[in-house]
């Protein structure tokens, strides 16, 4: 089979690789749609995993094989796979913090090499764990482009249920990438004012399509005036910093209330370094906190926010490129135009 193999040093090379073979409890997916998520751009961009490894995570594919035992799953079955799932049962389970569990950490979906998601390539296997409570089947009539944004809305939809706003709430959405664009929707959903802000006036527009009461240029406008102006002076309740970047989550400070929460989305690179002042955070009653990846409690809401359209995720989508592309792919998710927003994968295809 063909797929895009990262060799290290910041090389993608695409290759011929063998076919994975499945064991029992396992299934072998031929991977149609496979979404870049920035996590695989950091990996690529800083060398942050040694090479091979196909990457690739937001999976999309048809079941063409089971392994024994395998009985909720045959052959032609459009579906869905998490690459991490949880044991359930440990320290970090008991008490719902189920990234930092052990066996999450594991990845249990693998085109080859170590396991690394393996999306980026033509089949992947899909181990028996995953298998038992990591897939689920998608209905008649939704894409698999849509279908594998089912996996980056669950971990959105985890840090909105963290940050548990109120009905009314103003809260501040910093960045309308895709993943922005997903918070925005889910915080109207909830009922709050949604302020968005972005640098490009095509995505502040789309927020402004995807429900934000106002999308704002942070380099024209001050986002803490913004804030104050929409609540009497007291700042926004809440702010989801979407985006990674110097001063943002600063700014996310002073844009917020005295007991606001702040969630930290984009931060995940141990090199990001972040000064506040002391003050602000205990004498002024903020909460900081964090959310990464999936959760398997919302995997089935998740799925059904997605496949029935409840959210509007497929219409994220701006750019589907074929394997032999996937250097232009990962190339224009580095460094995003006005046009560009989710740029997904499909294996299946070689040429433009």
């Amino acid at each position: 089979m063909t797929a895009a193999v990262y060799q290290g040093a910041g090389r993608l090379v695409v290759e011929e690789v063998p076919v994975p073979v499945i064991g029992p409890g396992e299934l072998l997916l031929r991977v149609e749609s496979c979404g870049i998520c920035h996590t695989d751009l950091k990996k690529i961009k800083y060398d942050l995993l040694p090479g091979p490894r196909i990457y690739g995570h937001e999976t999309a594919g048809e079941v063409v094989a089971v392994g024994d035992g395998v009985l909720a799953y045959q052959p032609g079955d459009r579906v869905i796979a998490f690459h991490h799932i949880p044991c359930e049962t440990c320290f970090y389970c008991e008490r719902k913090l189920y990234a930092q569990c052990p066996v999450y950490k594991k990845v249990g979906i693998t085109a080859g090499f170590e396991p690394a998601g393996g999306g980026f390539a033509q089949y992947v296997r899909v181990m028996d764990w995953i298998v038992r409570r990591g897939v689920e089947k998608i209905p008649p009539g939704v894409s698999y482009e849509t279908a594998c944004l089912v996996e980056p809305v669950n971990t959105c939809v985890k840090a909105v249920n963290q940050l548990a706003p109120r009905a009314g709430d103003v809260v501040v959405i910093q960045g309308q990438g895709p993943i922005g664009l997903m918070f925005t929707m889910l915080a109207k959903r909830a009922g709050c004012h949604v302020l968005a802000t972005d640098r490009m006036p095509e995505r502040r527009a789309l927020a402004l399509k995807f429900g934000a009461d106002a999308a704002i240029d942070p380099q024209a406008h001050d986002i803490v005036s913004v804030a104050a102006g929409s609540t009497e002076g007291r700042g926004a309740d809440a702010v989801i910093s979407a985006v990674s970047g110097k001063g943002l989550v600063e700014e996310a400070v002073r844009a917020s209330r005295p007991g606001a929460k702040i969630m930290l989305f984009a931060q995940t690179s141990d090199q990001e370094r972040i000064e506040l002042s002391g003050k602000d955070i205990c004498m002024g009653e903020r909460i900081l906190m964090g959310s990464y990846s999936a959760s398997i409690d919302l995997q089935a809401e998740s799925a059904d926010l997605v496949f029935s359209g409840a959210l509007r995720a497929g219409e994220l989508v701006s750019h589907q490129v074929p394997l032999g592309a996937i250097n232009d792919g990962i190339e224009l998710a580095l460094h995003p135009s006005g046009k560009s927003l989710k740029i997904i994968v499909q294996p299946q295809r070689w040429s433009k």
